[in-house]
This record gives C-alpha cells, sequence and structure tokens, in this order.
C-alpha cells in the first residue's frame, strides 16, 4: 500500500516549529525548506459531514475564524467530498510565500507517511498537531507532539463526523461531545481509538541509574536552543531574570551570530519583560540583559490592567486553573506588546522546572524516588499547564513560543540521570535544579552571573510582583459572596472551587464554554506551589495552606506566607510584598518576562 504514489494526499500541520524527520527519509534540501516549518498556527478539521451543502461550508468558515488569531497571515479551506480542512496560517518561515497549500506531495511529513505509514511519528522532532487526509480511500490520522507543546481537541458531531481543532472555542458550540485530545498520541480512522506513540523509558516511571554529566547535559540543552533558531522574521527570547530564562537567553546570545536569522534581522538579541512597575523581576531580567549585551524592553501593567483582561485572557486560554489564569494574564499584555514591534516568534523558558524538579516543594521530596516520579507526573500534565499558558496567551495575539527545555532528545538525557543527583541537598550546598545549574557553571567563559545562575525558584505568577495575586484575591472577594462560595458544590458539582478567586475564574469560563464537555477539559485536585495531588501528601502543614503561589512553600520560600495577606487595592501599582515578611537580604524577589528579537 505504502509504494503506492501518494497524490492527491490533503494534510495540514498546525505549528512545525522546527519539525522534521529525524532519519530513514531525504527529501531533497527544496522539499526540506518548504516542509520543515509549515507554521499553520490553527486548524480545524470536520470529517465525514452528513450535510455538505454551502450552509455547512459557511458555518465551517465561521468557525475556522474563531482562531484567526493564531494565524494572521493567510487562512484556507480545502473540501473532499464530506470532508472539510481549515487552516489559518502564521508565518515564521518564507513568510513572502503567501498561502501555505494545503496538500503538497513533496512536504516531508507525506513523504515519510507514504512510506512508513502509522508508524512514522517517532520520526518526527519538533512540536507539533496535525490531521492527515488521505483522499484515496478518505481515511485519516489525527496526532499531536509528544509533550502537547501545541494544543489539539477532538469532538463529535450528532451526525457522526469527527472534528478535530487547535482550540476549544472552534468545535464547543457544534459538537456534542469534546475533549483536550492527549499529547503523544494518535487517532486512526483506519484503526479506531486513541494509541500512544511516544514510549520513551522515563514515561514508564521507572527510576533511571545514569551518572550525572554536566557536559552532556549542556551540549543537548545548547543544541535544543540552536534548533529552534530557524526562521526567517525577526523572533525574542522571554526572559524573566531567573534561571531558565536566562539560560535560554544567554545560549541564543551565543549562537545567533551564526543564523541566518542573523544577516537578516541583525545579531543582537532582543530581550522583553513584563511586571508591575517598580517590581524586583523587571529589575533581574534588566540586570541579565545588560550582562547578555541583549536589546532589552521593559514592559509594565497595573493590577487594574491585570484584571479587566481576565474575561479575554481565559476565552483565549480555555480554562479556569488559578495559577494558569495568574501567570497567563501578563503573558498575555506583554505578548501583544511584543508582537506590535514586529516580533512573530519568542524562545521561552518552560518545562525545566518539571524536568529537574525546581517547584520550592521539591524540597520535602522524601526519596529518589518520590522525587522522579512527581517528575515523571508534572511532565505528562505541562499540556493542561504551562504549555497550554505558553501557547495560548502568545497565540491570541499571533505571537508563537518555542520551548528549548522540551525538546525530545534533552528530555531524553535529562531525565535519564539518577534523580539522586537532582535531590535537593542543602548539606552538599545543592538547590533546585543544581543538575542544570552546574552544568552551565563555567568559570572560563561565564554564560551568566553566579548570583543569577544560582537564584532561588521564583514562579512567573509571582514573580511580576507580588501584588498582582494579592490583588487578583481581593477582586474575588468583592465579587464572590461567602454564601456563593459556601453553595459551590451545588452551583460547580464537578472540579468545585474552594477559593473566591477559583470561584469568579470559573463564572468567567462558564460564561463562554457552558458545555459539561468543556469544564471536564481544566484539571483539577489540590496543590501547593504548583505540586500534584500526590505531593501534597509530602508534608501535614501543606494541606492546610493550600495555594499555588510559590508562597505556599512554608519554610522554603523566603517570602513564604506567615499570615492572611492584608487586602490590595486594584488599582495598586506597587510590587511592595503586602502582609509578609521581607525576602532574606540581598535576596532577588521576582522574575521578569522577556523577549528576544
Amino acid at each position: 500500500m505504502w509504494g503506492e504514489p501518494l497524490s492527491p494526499l490533503s494534510f495540514w500541520l498546525l505549528r512545525l516549529s522546527g519539525l522534521r524527520p529525524r532519519a530513514l527519509v531525504t527529501p531533497s534540501r527544496r522539499e526540506r525548506e518548504r516542509g520543515r516549518d509549515a507554521a499553520m498556527c490553527g486548524i480545524l478539521a470536520v470529517l465525514g459531514c452528513a450535510d455538505t451543502s454551502l450552509a455547512r461550508r459557511s458555518r465551517i468558515i465561521e468557525l475556522s475564524r474563531r482562531l484567526r488569531h493564531r494565524g494572521p497571515d493567510w487562512s484556507g479551506l480545502h473540501c473532499h467530498q464530506d470532508c472539510y480542512l481549515a487552516h489559518q496560517r502564521l508565518a515564521i518561515v518564507d513568510p513572502t510565500s503567501g498561502d501555505q497549500p494545503l496538500y503538497n506531495e513533496d512536504q516531508s511529513i507525506v513523504v515519510t507517511y507514504e512510506e512508513y505509514g502509522e508508524d512514522f511519528l517517532d520520526m518526527l522532532d519538533g512540536m507539533f498537531s496535525f490531521v492527515l487526509l488521505d483522499t484515496r480511500d478518505k481515511s485519516f490520522i489525527a496526532a499531536r507532539d509528544p509533550i502537547g507543546i501545541t494544543p489539539l481537541y477532538m469532538g463529535w458531531g450528532l451526525d457522526g463526523s469527527v472534528w478535530f481543532a487547535s482550540e476549544m472555542k472552534a468545535l464547543s458550540d457544534d459538537c456534542e461531545r469534546f475533549v483536550s485530545f492527549l499529547p503523544g498520541h494518535i487517532y486512526s480512522s483506519k484503526k479506531g481509538g486513541l494509541r500512544r506513540w511516544y514510549n520513551p523509558q522515563w514515561y514508564s516511571e521507572r527510576i533511571p541509574s545514569t551518572p550525572y554529566d554536566p557536559l552532556v547535559l549542556r551540549e543537548a540543552f545548547e543544541k535544543a536552543v540552536i534548533k529552534r533558531l530557524m526562521t526567517d522574521v525577526p523572533f525574542g527570547v522571554l526572559l524573566s531574570g531567573g534561571l531558565d530564562s536566562s539560560l535560554v537567553a544567554a545560549v541564543a546570545s551565543r549562537h545567533l551570530g551564526q543564523t541566518k536569522v542573523a544577516r537578516q534581522w541583525g545579531s543582537q538579541l532582543h530581550t522583553f519583560s513584563v511586571g508591575l512597575k517598580g517590581s524586583p523581576d523587571l529589575k533581574a531580567a534588566r540586570e541579565v540583559a545588560d550582562y547578555l549585551g541583549t536589546y532589552h524592553h521593559e514592559f509594565h501593567f497595573t493590577v487594574q490592567e491585570g484584571i479587566d483582561a481576565l474575561e479575554e485572557v481565559i476565552y483565549h486560554i480555555e480554562t479556569y486553573d488559578v495559577t494558569t489564569v495568574r501567570a497567563s494574564t501578563p503573558m498575555f499584555l506583554m505578548s501583544r506588546k511584543i508582537r506590535s514591534l514586529g516580533v512573530k516568534m519568542v524562545l521561552s523558558g518552560e518545562g525545566s522546572d518539571e524536568i529537574f524538579g525546581g517547584y520550592l516543594y521539591f524540597h520535602k521530596a522524601p526519596s529518589k524516588e518520590e522525587f522522579h516520579l512527581e517528575t515523571c507526573r508534572k511532565i505528562k500534565a505541562l499540556h493542561l499547564y504551562d504549555c497550554l499558558r505558553a501557547n495560548k496567551a502568545t497565540c491570541a495575539w499571533g505571537l508563537e513560543a518555542r520551548v528549548p527545555f522540551l525538546d525530545k532528545n534533552f528530555i531524553n538525557v535529562a531525565m535519564d540521570i539518577d534523580p539522586e543527583w537532582k535531590m535537593i541537598r542543602p548539606d552538599l550546598g545543592r538547590i533546585e535544579k543544581w543538575v542544570l545549574r552546574n552544568a552551565f557553571d563555567d568559570n572560563q567563559n561565564p554564560y551568566l552571573p553566579k548570583h543569577i545562575l544560582y537564584r532561588q525558584k521564583e514562579q512567573f505568577s509571582d514573580g511580576v510582583g507580588y501584588s498582582w495575586i494579592d490583588g487578583l484575591k481581593h477582586h474575588a472577594n468583592e465579587h464572590v459572596s461567602d454564601a456563593m462560595l459556601k453553595n459551590a458544590s451545588f452551583v460547580y458539582p464537578e472540579n468545585t472551587p474552594t477559593t473566591k478567586e477559583a470561584y469568579y475564574y470559573r463564572t468567567i469560563f462558564e460564561k463562554f464554554f457552558p458545555k459539561n464537555a468543556a469544564r471536564s477539559t481544566v484539571p483539577g485536585g489540590p496543590s501547593v506551589a504548583c505540586s500534584t495531588a500526590k505531593a501534597v501528601e509530602w508534608d501535614a502543614a501543606w494541606s492546610k495552606n493550600l495555594d499555588p503561589s510559590g508562597r505556599a512553600a512554608v519554610g522554603v520560600h523566603t517570602a513564604a506566607y506567615k499570615e492572611v495577606p492584608e487586602k490590595v487595592s486594584a488599582s495598586e501599582h506597587s510590587s511592595s510584598v503586602i502582609g509578609f515578611s521581607p525576602k532574606q537580604d540581598g535576596a532577588i524577589e521576582a522574575a521578569t518576562t522577556a523577549t528576544a528579537v
């Protein structure tokens, strides 16, 4: 079967930054250049429609327009009998080519599919969500990248149709049921049902025993960053002043001069940060930018501006998870300003904390086995939290976010390290993410200043200024009464909100997405400092202080909660910590987000 000519084979790909076969297939250079980065950032597929009228076509075009923010450069619709494939394009590579064809025999992914069938997925390297329709027999497959960096939803219509979309809003009104498509999975119309195609050793949660080699880890990360510098448009690095984003910026800055984009747009990296005016995160990001010699852009927002944006943010990110809403709002505001400067792609530092146990609650991990199992759980859930935030908050303004820490090979290298080396050991001078910090601690050719390299973890929603979270809580307290929260289990029996802040976000979400299927796409359960529910068991005191903020890590964070925070007015602009003890002398309080062009 696979030896037959493939024409005509219709397909489209979502956000294929750096996507390419790793081996076995070697298409021509022209084919590789055309197929390596299709960058269709919004897709909608409706397969097996009972109604093929002009009204149905118009409806699909209308639904596809709901995704236009993801791909403002071009759009298209291809129809084959009772199957419709629609896309919205964001052009990152070869932006002057006009429309990205919906079907193309020369695309390397199609050549690979023709030769290897559905087993070709593990040969792909990059972030992707795609649907491929074989018009010879109307069979189709849909797949999502290993970690879920790009979003994908699957739904079913009453007429027997099967739907796929990059955001829930494109199918929620017309599907009887819909779900979040699982990362690392494939759906085949021939075989029926989902099956996991991504099966690395770490996924089985087996405890690894490979000795730690800092040079191997450093080389794997540098390759992951360099791979993501492929672009024909201005790009940036989101720089928070924390370890992860600072390392991304440091490596990108070192290698930018050797790339094609440097010849087109210059070799100086641009960085962007966001925070409440005067917040320490802005200071930290500026310090890193000065050290690296980047062209730094600093954006400010107020608590009130963030609150005013909440409805739009929740509509775009499609979740009511408290941590995600808190962190998405400043990222959403910053992305708009970045896009206004002509930047279309950014590098970001998501994934490091999950891989290396960087969250402060990992200080309480009782054993290396528990430490490793928690990192596995965190990586498997990334598509519901940080990946969702990083993708949707940026794509809301037609900005693509690439995440080097979630490179497939880098994850394999990092997750194969004996977790004993990742354990937080104050007696040995090892703080959180010590193995990563040590790998880039180069006295001869330093990547970063020591105090940045060894800075305490600060969650982004905390880092933009503690007044941000305090202001959100105060705003929710003014709009959600005690009676409303008391009866929350009757109003919202599934994933019942336990705080007024969570209740407030839930009411906004339900206004846009009222179906049971929509609310079921959002995770729930207790959490402290972004832990899983299982890790809450590590410390009995945490069950009394369930808050996703890093400051909930009592006894670990230098500005941990000590009492109920005082109220902060929504117009509060300062980043002072209200109702909390000051940080230790010399500690940098918060991290900012910065982007490099």
